[in-house]
């Protein structure tokens, strides 16, 4: 098992906080780490996008018990200018925020809708080789009817940037089929330094947005800017599909749950407890039941309820199927 670092090298986590729902996300996020790992010895960090141009309300954490609840769980709340993305891209606050951080210093960023289930420093992080979450569905991209294959298309993102791109296949999957090629969910990923990263996922990803290459004209990259860029940045900086065991995170040490009906849905009995268990004190009590979808899926039962529409051992292959049923039953909320 691994030991936390040492010292002379700190890790930080980063997950995104801004007013609304992430900040209750975040405050969970903090309370599952303070439960399951309260003695990583990493540094927590709470980015919220600082008020400006490309944001037409304030997105900060503006509730300042919601902010003592998250400092008292150990996090630190510093902020990040939005530059390039802003509230027409979200997802691209995980690039920005990235520049927030030390510089030099090993990182791990989670999506905020992630809880800890785990010591984190049992994880055996190899800084030097990134990777992210495995955790993904061909969602990206989808093919037109005489219009390009996967191969043409992320063929063309690698010569675009200069990067090798037979090297990054997985040759063990068919041509053509979408799990040859490099794709990732972009709920976590780590690397020695969050100012190189964020560097090149910046760049990588206003160059796609702003001058794709011809074969990506009938693709769409919202919501899926981040994660067309996210592969490229891992292969350019010496990572890849394996650089971690599998199962641990998105596994037995963390758990990105995506949307609470959706945890209730799927997930294992002990990620339920660990939900109920850390939003049962009162001071967490208090500040999630001004969330209405916390209110109702914790509070009120109505995760309950979703859960008892699916066998957990026998779920539907696809998210979507998930979705569907619980939407028709009139218990979705997010």
């Amino acid at each position: 098992m691994a030991t936390p670092p040492p010292n002379t090298q700190p890790v930080n986590i980063l997950i995104i906080g801004q007013n609304g729902r992430l900040a209750y996300e975040a405050l969970l996020f903090a309370a599952s780490r303070a439960s399951r790992s309260a003695n990583d010895g990493f540094r927590l960090y709470v980015a919220e996008p600082a008020p400006g141009p490309l944001w037409p309300n304030d997105p900060t954490i503006r509730d300042p018990d919601l902010r003592a609840a998250l400092e008292g769980f150990g996090a630190e709340i510093i902020r990040f200018d939005s530059q390039h993305f802003g509230h027409v891209y979200p997802y691209g606050n995980k690039i920005e925020a990235l520049f927030a951080l030390p510089k030099g210093e090993p990182f791990i960023f989670f999506d905020t809708d992630t809880l800890v289930l785990d010591d984190l420093a049992s994880v055996p992080f190899d800084f030097d080789r990134p990777t992210a979450s495995m955790n993904r569905e061909g969602t990206w991209p989808k093919l037109e009817l005489y219009g390009p294959g996967y191969t043409e298309i992320w063929g063309s993102l690698y010569e675009r940037f200069g990067l090798d791109f037979d090297s990054s296949l997985d040759r063990s999957q068919p041509d053509e089929y979408w799990k040859r090629y490099l794709y990732f969910n972009a709920g976590f990923f780590f690397y020695r330094c969050p100012h190189e990263f964020g560097t090149l996922f910046r760049d990588y990803a206003l160059e796609i947005r702003d001058n794709p290459p011809r074969a990506l004209i009938c693709q769409s990259f919202d919501p899926w800017l981040d994660q067309i860029a996210l592969p490229l940045v891992i292969h350019a900086l010496g990572g890849g599909r394996d650089t971690l065991p599998a199962g641990l995170l998105d596994g037995t040490v963390t758990c990105h749950y995506r949307t609470l009906p959706l945890l209730y849905a799927r997930e294992a009995d002990d990620v339920v407890t660990l939900l109920e268990d850390i939003s049962a004190p009162n001071e967490v009590k208090k500040l999630l039941k001004q969330y209405d979808p916390f209110k109702r899926m914790i509070y009120q039962n109505r995760g309950q309820k979703v859960r008892s529409l699916f066998d957990q051992n026998d779920l539907p292959r696809r998210e979507q199927a998930i979705r569907n049923t619980i939407k028709r039953e009139g218990f979705w909320m997010r």
